[in-house]
């Protein structure tokens, strides 16, 4: 490479054989197929990148057609997330965000959020749209200029809501030129499968066919599972060890790509975490479940992640009753999306509440706790 060039980066597939060789991850031929198609998007994308001015002058008559993405569907724990994230950080398209200034990058930017924080953004924007004829052809054409690829992570519809308007926004962000790269547990033809009013899903699922690859991940390996039954995932009593061995956890889980300290936000209110990555997250329990903290505040973490770590959770009495009903409606939210849960406890399940107001509501989250900890639970798919 000659001085003052660009280096060019490097596709999903070289990226992966570099993390192969220094050892990192595995080399795992299931995976190839989808690296090919990843490794095609990204060579188109640069293409577009790398046209002379005159074809990026012509964009402003002419909307970009976008480049054919990709459905990756399977099975839990078969690397998915990996591999959408492998090619999202190799892409040299700047960052983008929906609430950020309005710019435009080099042939547009790119966004990666998981599927139900898309949603949910898009409804919040809708409510700033309101009483406009056509919203979500607003909402398409604020992003044009600055959204070529929507990386979207466990693409999975059980909201009606989300349901009746997906068709309608994919079709706006496609005739804008948005490439789409999803992830799901579901093939597209299984996608809000028996839901009500089903027939109004249906176009989504032919726009999705029509402009995405779809390659089913078929691999025998569940690396999830692999990293969760490493060691056990509840750990009790409480001890001075207690703290460094969920840390440990937290290493293997996150795999090095998640932040450590900081908040998540619902509905305006912030929460604090000791660290949050692409699908996990690690409260303490005082942050979780003591102060005003509500059923919402649980589904939205239950929908959002498939894996929680939970530190220093108590014994409960007739003292910490609020609390224990709390944890009580945590469980249950993240029991009923098949939510992995990683944690620290000062007694066994059935040991930790010697209370009056919820020992039948209690009896139930005991029992749950202790199937949670079983692989036939722990190898289940999140359910977004």
């Amino acid at each position: 490479m000659a001085d003052g060039d660009t280096p060019v980066p490097p596709t999903p597939s070289q990226a992966y054989a570099h993390g192969v060789a220094e050892g990192r991850w595995r080399d795992d031929p299931a995976q190839h197929e989808a690296l090919a198609e990843l490794d095609r998007i990204h060579l188109a994308l640069l293409e577009d990148q790398q046209d002379g001015w005159l074809d990026r002058l012509s964009t402003f008559w002419k909307k970009p057609e976008p480049v054919r993405g990709l459905y990756l569907w399977g099975g839990v724990g078969r690397g998915k997330t990996f591999l959408i994230d492998l090619f999202y950080d190799g892409l040299p398209l700047e960052p983008f965000h929906p609430d950020s200034p309005r710019s435009r990058g080099n042939g547009g930017g790119k966004y990666r959020t998981h599927f139900h924080r898309f949603m949910r953004g898009v409804h919040e924007r809708l409510r700033e749209h309101a009483g406009q004829s056509d919203p979500l052809a607003k909402i398409a054409q604020e992003w044009r200029d600055r959204l070529r690829v929507l990386v979207l992570d466990e693409f999975f519809v059980t909201d009606i809501g989300d349901a009746m308007l997906l068709g309608r926004l994919l079709e706006r962000l496609i005739a804008e030129g948005v490439t789409l790269v999803t992830s799901s547990n579901t093939a597209p033809e299984n996608l809000y499968r028996d839901g009500l009013q089903r027939d109004s899903f249906l176009p989504a699922i032919a726009l999705l066919q029509k402009y995405c690859v779809e390659v089913h991940a078929i691999g025998a390996e569940d690396y999830r599972l692999r990293a969760l039954t490493r060691s056990p995932v509840y750990r009790a009593p409480l001890d001075a060890q207690s703290d460094d061995w969920l840390c440990e956890r937290w290493k293997e889980l996150s795999a090095g790509s998640a932040t450590r300290d900081g908040n998540i936000v619902i509905d305006d209110r912030r929460i604090p975490v000791r660290g949050r990555g692409k699908g996990i997250v690690w409260f303490d329990f005082a942050a979780i479940c003591e102060g005003p903290r509500g059923t919402t505040d649980y589904i939205e973490v239950a929908r959002e992640f498939h894996t929680v770590l939970l530190g220093g959770i108590p014994r409960f009495d007739r003292l910490n009753e609020d609390a224990a009903r709390r944890f009580v409606n945590l469980i249950d939210e993240i029991y009923d999306r098949q939510v992995n849960l990683v944690c620290t406890a000062d007694a066994a399940p059935t040991a930790l509440y010697s209370g009056e107001r919820l020992q039948g509501a209690f009896e139930r989250t005991a029992s749950r706790l202790i199937e949670m900890q079983s692989a036939e639970y722990l190898g289940t798919g999140h359910r977004a």
